[in-house]
């Protein structure tokens, strides 16, 4: 310190700390000149004491002017030592930096003047000190003084200029000082943080791609900010950088040998597609677009790079299809099938069961549209790899049950269509029509609002016959047989109205024709017996008519109920549409089908008088023709019951007077085709008595008060007593008028 008292006057350092700042610029300009003779005899010790006294005695002294003249000094003194300043800068620049957190104003002001200077003689030389000098600016930028942010500017200019002209300044060591302020959340800040990025990016040697993942997070963050124009900055920025990679040599990422492939092989894949993944569910919508946006064109420009990523992008990718804005759904829905076309292999690291577990996720997604896309994926998951789908197929199995509930019609649709894809092979699609069953047990509301859209899509995707015979085998051993019951008579009513069951129907109507309608009769038969309406039902389709017959007097007083009644309306109302048409055309023959016309009275006689089917029924029977009966054939009729007149029936029907009615052996063996009706019959009767005798104990551990509507309790006293109509003779003209 005596060496510099000595090299400098005493009315210098007086005015080096005056209040005017005249009088400090020209203690300044001396010093300037005193350093100026030190570096050209070469005494830098002198120097270096007279640096570490403006340091020490001023930049630091609690005094403000001296602070201020101490800044001035520092500058003057790096003025003076011109190419000789970098061995000194250690001294220079640390108090300098240090006076940019002054709590005067003024002071931060002349720190930024001083440092201007300095950098204007030094240029490369202090880039040792960038990240300091960087933080500092960056905190300068948001400083409250108008002044002093004007001053920071011109710095941070300046500062620009030396970095992007130096060889000397290191990315690598910068970038961690950025990605830490990047989460800042001042505006002021964040324009400063926007404009280096946007500088380093415009220098050739500099590869911030490479370091892309380290900010890329905080560019996206600032896209929310409430300030219209860092908005539009940080969208800049990114655009940019998004051109960068879309202008490349060669924009195909899957050549090895392209530069572009150079360029990005050190970008780190995996923060990158975490990052998007995260930013397309921000709750800002120009957040949302933009990273969308992005994530397109990365699965465009490197889709088999992306492989290893495809389960966290489609994660993205799924919620955004529905989005409120459109913008965001058109892109969400390009980039879900350009993701979907990208045929990869579990071998390149495609994981199957990550892709699932997002489209399992997602079916419990409240948009629609979210969840057919879903859909689609396991469906193209099934479609290229059956087997590793295959092998998770526990881990989905129950959410695609639970979708069969879906309120969506279409989503319904494609479930059905993912089931059918599974159950290509019998272990599965045993497994389906089993769980099925299970859900329409556990949820009667999904077999009554689901159960004849699931049933008949089914039966479109897979073979009618061997859905229904395969639903049947497995209500033939249910246990719960009022489940039984109504699940029987749901299948009836599908079979008897869907237009997809043409051909089943046509198979049926063929059951004493062929094997194959009696096989397929006989497989229905055994769980249709848990239904009375089912049965006859089928037999009528079956035109098993005398079979009916039976059926019908079967039937014992528990059997006529509420439910029976009802069931038997919907009936006589189904034997009026196309279905039956056959069968009423089959009634201007009376004298060939008169076991149907048995059949329809009975059932006429266990209607309620008052009630529309029978009006329904006994006018469709009023219109049957007389004039087609032979008294030979009611004679015939009268002489046995039960299966004694198979001799006199070929097929369904009676044969014709004046043909031979002495039937040998072997025709009367195929009379029905190989069905015993009588076995059936008691099989029949065996399932109902079962019905009876749980309903019997019911009752009995809960008593219940069952209420008739009065019409049906007034019939059915005397319809028991009733009679079946006298079929030996014809009925006269007055009874069906």
């Amino acid at each position: 310190m005596a060496d510099a008292l000595s090299v400098i006057p005493a009315a210098v350092l007086r005015n080096l700390s005056d209040k005017l700042y005249e009088k400090r610029k020209n203690a300044a300009l001396e010093v300037e000149g005193i350093v100026k003779q030190l570096t050209v005899a070469g005494d830098h010790d002198k120097i270096t004491a007279l640096i570490n006294l403006l340091a020490n005695e001023y930049t630091y002294s609690p005094q403000a002017n001296h602070r201020k003249g101490g800044l001035i000094g520092l500058a003057a003194a790096t003025v003076g030592l011109t190419s000789e300043a970098a061995q000194h800068l250690d001294q220079i620049v640390p108090p300098v930096l240090n006076s940019f957190s002054d709590q005067d104003s003024r002071v931060r002001y002349y720190a930024c003047e001083a440092l201007y200077n300095i950098a204007k003689v030094v240029r490369g030389d202090f880039i040792v000190f960038f990240n300091q000098i960087f933080d500092a600016l960056c905190k300068l930028s948001a400083d409250s003084d108008a002044n002093v942010q004007s001053a920071a500017h011109l710095l941070d200019r300046l500062v620009k200029d030396i970095v992007t002209e130096s060889d000397q300044f290191s990315i690598e060591e910068f970038i961690p000082l950025l990605r830490e302020r990047m989460n800042v959340l001042n505006p002021y800040v964040r324009q400063f943080l926007v404009g280096w990025i946007t500088v380093l990016d415009s220098v050739p040697d500099i590869d911030m791609l490479g370091f892309l993942p380290d900010f890329l997070d905080g560019l996206f963050n600032m896209l929310s900010d409430s300030s219209h124009e860092i908005r539009q900055q940080a969208d800049s920025a990114l655009s940019e950088f998004l051109q960068e990679i879309k202008n490349s040599p060669d924009m195909d990422l899957k050549d090895e040998g392209t530069e572009l492939l150079g360029i990005l092989t050190s970008v780190d894949y995996g923060r990158m597609a975490e990052i998007l993944v995260q930013r397309a569910a921000s709750p800002d919508e120009f957040t949302r677009l933009t990273s969308i946006t992005w994530i397109n064109e990365f699965v465009k420009l490197g889709g088999d790079q992306l492989v290893p990523y495809y389960a966290d992008i489609l994660g993205a990718i799924l919620p955004c299809i529905s989005d409120k804005e459109e913008k965001i759904r058109v892109v969400a829905r390009e980039t879900n099938e350009e993701l979907r076309g990208i045929q990869a292999k579990p071998t390149e690291g495609f994981d199957v069961g990550a892709i699932l577990s997002v489209a399992r996720r997602h079916l419990s997604s409240e948009w629609e549209a979210t969840r057919i896309e879903a859909l689609h994926w396991i469906s193209t998951l099934l479609n290229r790899h059956r087997t590793e789908v295959l092998s998770f197929l526990s881990d989905i199995f129950e959410t695609l049950l639970k979708a069969l509930s879906d309120p969506s019609d279409e989503v319904v649709l494609l479930v059905l269509e993912v089931h059918a894809c599974i159950a290509k092979d019998d272990r599965h699609f045993h497994q389906l029509v089993v769980y099925l069953v299970h859900n329409f047990r556990l949820d009667n509301s999904l077999l009554e609002k689901r159960g004849a859209l699931i049933i008949r899509r089914l039966c479109v995707l897979l073979d009618a016959e061997k859905v229904y015979r395969k639903l049947s085998t497995i209500l033939q051993g249910e246990s719960d047989l009022d489940f039984a019951s109504v699940m029987v008579q749901a299948l009836n009513l599908i079979l008897l109205t869907s237009s997809e069951l043409a051909n089943l129907r046509d198979l049926l109507k063929k059951s004493l024709m062929n094997d194959a309608g009696k096989n397929l009769f006989l497989s229905l038969y055994a769980s249709w017996c848990h239904s009375a309406t089912a049965i006859i039902s089928l037999c009528l389709l079956a035109q098993t008519y005398q079979h009916a017959t039976s059926v019908i007097q079967s039937l014992v007083e528990e059997d006529i109920n509420l439910k029976f009644l009802v069931q038997l309306d919907k009936l006589i109302h189904l034997l009026e549409t196309p279905t039956f048409a056959y069968l009423r055309l089959q009634l201007l023959e009376p004298g060939r089908y008169i076991w149907l016309l048995k059949a329809l009275y009975g059932l006429l006689m266990l209607l309620p008088q008052q009630s529309r089917a029978f009006k329904i029924l006994r006018t469709r029977l009023k219109t049957v023709p007389s004039y087609s009966f032979s008294g030979e054939q009611f004679k015939r009729m009268s002489l046995g019951n039960g299966f004694s007149e198979v001799n006199f029936f070929v097929g369904s029907q009676v044969l014709e007077d004046g043909e031979d009615g002495d039937v040998n052996e072997d025709q009367r063996n195929n009379m029905h085709n190989g069905i015993n009706f009588a076995s059936r019959l008691q099989q029949f009767e065996q399932v109902q008595q079962r019905h009876r005798m749980q309903t019997k104990s019911e009752s009995q551990s809960r008593p219940s008060y069952t209420s008739y509507p009065m019409d049906v309790q007034r019939q059915e006293e005397p319809k028991r007593s009733s009679p079946m109509p006298d079929m030996s003779r014809p009925p006269s003209r007055t009874s069906h008028r």
